[in-house]
C-alpha cells in the first residue's frame, strides 16, 4: 500500500478530468482515469483565486445579497453578515480542501474515507442532485439576461415572452430560447475538460468585475452620491431583532456556499499546495466577496434614485437603462458570469459524482451531461423566483449537506488524524481500509440519518422555523458529534480502520515539481 500516488512527468492531453493512470491493483469497478490520483497537480494560488471569482460573480449571487435586506436590515448590517459568513466559508474550505489536494483525488473518493468505497455513493449522489438543481436555478437567473437582450434587439418578440400566451411548463417560448440557448453554451465549455475551465474563469471572473464596477459607477453617477443612502429595508430592526436578523443572514451566506464548499475538493485536488489553495482562497472569499458585495449594495441602493424604487435583481436594472449598447453588454456579462459559476460549482462536482457510480460505464463528461439534462427536467424557475423561495431553498439546501460536511471533517481531522492509505480507497478487498461492512460504514450512515431529519424538521415544522436559517449549522454540529462518538465506539470494539502517516501542509503535491 502507498500513501501517495508516485510522482509522474506527463499530464493527459485532452478532456480526462484526470492525469493518473489507472494503477493495477486497482479495482475496475471504482476506479476510471477522472477519478484516479493525479500525476501533476498544477493550480496556482490565482487559479483557486479565479474559481471564487467565478463562483461568486453571478446573478443568484446577486440575487441573493439582494435578498438580505428582505430581513429588515440596512446597508452596514447586510455588508457585515456578508464577510462574517464568508470568513466561515473560508475557514471550511481550507478544512476540506486538503485531503483532496494531498491525494489528487475528487471529492467522491475523499467520501470513501468516512462512508466506505461504495458507501461514498450516498454523499456523492446527494451533492450530485443539488448540483443540479443549482445548475438549473443559475442558467434560469442568467437566461434572463439574454431574453431582455433580444427583446432589446427585436421587439416584436415581446407576445413569445408572454407565459400566458406562449408558454409551457411555467415558462414562455422566447424563455425557453434563452434557457436553452445558455444550457448549450456551458455543455461546450465543460465538455472540452478541465484545462479549458480552468483557462475560462482565469478571465470571466475578473470582466465580470470590469462590467459591475462600471454599471455601479453609472448608477452612481446618475444618482448623485448624496442621494445614495445605505438604508435599503422598508423596516428597520434594532436591538436584539437586529442580532438575530444578522445572525441568520450570516448563516443564509454560509448555506448559499455550501454545495460548492462540500466539494471544493474537486477543486483543490488540482492544486500544487495546501499553502497554493489558502492563498488563493484568502483572495478569493473574504477580499474578493466584500469587493463583490460593497458593489451589490451600491448598485442595489442607486437604483431607488435612478428608477424609483430598490431593484434587487441585476438583469431587472440592465433592463432599464436606455441604452441598446448597454443592455447587450450588460447582458452579455451577466452570461458569462453565470456560465462560470454553473460549471465550476454545478456541472464539475455531479460529472464527477455520478462517475463515482459506476466509473466504468459513467465518464466524467457523461455524468456532466446527465446532471445538464436533469436541471432541465426539474424546471428551476418555478423554485427560485422571490426572496422567500430563495431562503427556503437555502434552508432545505443546508440540512442535507451540513450532516455530509460534518461527517467528512470528523473523519479526516478528528477520526483518522489526517492519515490515509491511498490505495485501499481503490479497493474491494475485505481487509481494506475503508471496506468496513460490505464497503459501507455503519457509523457514517447511523450518524447521517438523525443529523439530516433534524434540520429539516426546523425548515418543515412552523414551531421550529425560527431555527430554519440554521439548518447547516445544525445538521453540521449533530453529524460531527454522531460520527465522531459512533467511529470511537467502532474503536473501542478493535474495528477502527487503519491509517498512515500525513504530508505536511507545503509539502509538493505529486508530480508537481
Amino acid at each position: 500500500m502507498s500513501e501517495i500516488p508516485e510522482p509522474g512527468t506527463a499530464a493527459a492531453a485532452s478532456p480526462p478530468a484526470g492525469n493518473g493512470p489507472v494503477k493495477p491493483g486497482y479495482d475496475p469497478g471504482l476506479v476510471n482515469e477522472d477519478l484516479a490520483p493525479l500525476k501533476r497537480q498544477t493550480w496556482t494560488s490565482y487559479d483557486i483565486f479565479a474559481f471564487w471569482m467565478s463562483d461568486v460573480h453571478s446573478v443568484g449571487g446577486y440575487i441573493t445579497a439582494g435578498s438580505l435586506f428582505a430581513l429588515g436590515l440596512n446597508g452596514w448590517q447586510v455588508l457585515t453578515a456578508l464577510l462574517a459568513g464568508i470568513l466561515i466559508v473560508q475557514a471550511c474550505c481550507n478544512l476540506v480542501a486538503r485531503p483532496s489536494q494531498l491525494t489528487g483525488t475528487p471529492f467522491p473518493v475523499v467520501c470513501r474515507l468516512a462512508f466506505g468505497v461504495h458507501g461514498a455513493n450516498i454523499p456523492a449522489l446527494v451533492r450530485g442532485a443539488i448540483a443540479m438543481a443549482w445548475y438549473g436555478i443559475q442558467t434560469y437567473l442568467a437566461s434572463g439576461a439574454l431574453l431582455i437582450a433580444a427583446l432589446k434587439l427585436q421587439p416584436q418578440l415581446a407576445p413569445y415572452a408572454d407565459v400566458a400566451r406562449h408558454g409551457f411548463a411555467g415558462l414562455s417560448t422566447l424563455g425557453w430560447c434563452a434557457y436553452l440557448a445558455l444550457w448549450a453554451a456551458q455543455a461546450a465549455v465543460f465538455w472540452r475538460g478541465m484545462e479549458s475551465i480552468r483557462r475560462f474563469i482565469d478571465w470571466s471572473g475578473p470582466a465580470v468585475y470590469v462590467v459591475m464596477a462600471v454599471l455601479a459607477g453609472w448608477l452612481v453617477h446618475k444618482a448623485g452620491w448624496s442621494n445614495i443612502g445605505l438604508s435599503l429595508s422598508e423596516t428597520r430592526l434594532e436591538g436584539w431583532h437586529a442580532v438575530s436578523a444578522t445572525a441568520g443572514a450570516v448563516a443564509l451566506v454560509v448555506t448559499y456556499f455550501s454545495g460548492p464548499m462540500l466539494n471544493f475538493g474537486d477543486f483543490s485536488r488540482y492544486a500544487r499546495t495546501m499553502r497554493a489553495v489558502r492563498r488563493g482562497n484568502a483572495w478569493g472569499l473574504p477580499v474578493n466577496f466584500l469587493f463583490f458585495s460593497l458593489l451589490t449594495v451600491v448598485t442595489i441602493a442607486a437604483t431607488r434614485p435612478v428608477f424609483g424604487r430598490f431593484i434587487h435583481d441585476p438583469v431587472e436594472t440592465i433592463a432599464r437603462i436606455d441604452s441598446t449598447f448597454a443592455v447587450l453588454l450588460g447582458s452579455l456579462t451577466f452570461v458569462v458570469a453565470t456560465v462560470g459559476i454553473n460549471i465550476v460549482a454545478n456541472f464539475v462536482s455531479p460529472a464527477f459524482d455520478l462517475s463515482n457510480a459506476a466509473p466504468q460505464r459513467i465518464s466524467w463528461h457523461t455524468g456532466g451531461m446527465i446532471a445538464a439534462i436533469g436541471s432541465v427536467l426539474l424546471t428551476p424557475w418555478n423554485i427560485f423566483d422571490n426572496p422567500l423561495m430563495i431562503h427556503y431553498t437555502l434552508d432545505v439546501l443546508g440540512a442535507f449537506v451540513g450532516p455530509l460536511f460534518g461527517i467528512l471533517v470528523a473523519d479526516y481531522y478528528l477520526v483518522r488524524k489526517r492519515h490515509i492509505v491511498l490505495d485501499d480507497l481503490f479497493t474491494r478487498d475485505p481487509g481494506g481500509a475503508y471496506w468496513y461492512r460490505k464497503g459501507y460504514n455503519p457509523a457514517a450512515i447511523k450518524a447521517l440519518v438523525p443529523a439530516v431529519l433534524v434540520p429539516i424538521a426546523c425548515v418543515l415544522a412552523p414551531d421550529l422555523r425560527g431555527l430554519a436559517n440554521y439548518s447547516w449549522f445544525i445538521g453540521m454540529g449533530m453529524g460531527t458529534a454522531l460520527y465522531t462518538l459512533f467511529m470511537r465506539q467502532a474503536a473501542a470494539r478493535a474495528d477502527a480502520p487503519g491509517t498512515c502517516r500525513a504530508a505536511p501542509d507545503d509539502a509538493p503535491a505529486p508530480g508537481a515539481g
